[in-house]
């Protein structure tokens, strides 16, 4: 992850610090306007046409797709997912690009009360999930 350091945001002398969840960020770049190539973002070609064109563009100047040119995006999130996470990008989603479905896929769904267990685990590779 090279642009997606921090989910903290400092602030100055008009604006506070604030949180800037790390999913937000993600669906936020793939969603913007512009659409600049992400550096955290790799597109992997699956037909022949994706091939020919990941393929001709060290020849010549061929756009990558995007992943928000498509009408369905997966998200799979490792590690869990909150409720209210999946809430926020079905919302961000809506906002940025009506239409656009979007799959929220993970590990797991988590409760508030996981998220200390899993911060605080003594034992970060084996932490004790209850089952």
């Amino acid at each position: 992850m090279k642009q997606f350091k921090s989910v903290y945001v400092p602030g100055n002398h008009t604006h506070q610090a604030s949180y800037k969840p790390l999913l937000k960020q993600v669906v936020e770049e793939i969603f913007h306007p512009e659409r600049p190539d992400s550096i955290d973002i790799e597109h992997m070609s699956s037909g022949l046409t994706d091939l020919l064109k990941t393929g001709f563009s060290m020849f010549m100047k061929v756009s990558r797709p995007h992943p928000s040119d498509y009408a369905v995006l997966i998200l799979f999130v490792v590690g869990g997912v909150t409720v209210s996470e999946v809430k926020m990008v079905k919302d961000l989603v809506a906002s940025l690009k009506p239409g656009t479905q979007v799959i929220v896929l993970s590990t797991r769904l988590l409760k508030p009360l996981n998220i200390p267990e899993l911060l605080f685990a003594t034992d970060r590779l084996h932490p004790d999930l209850g089952f």
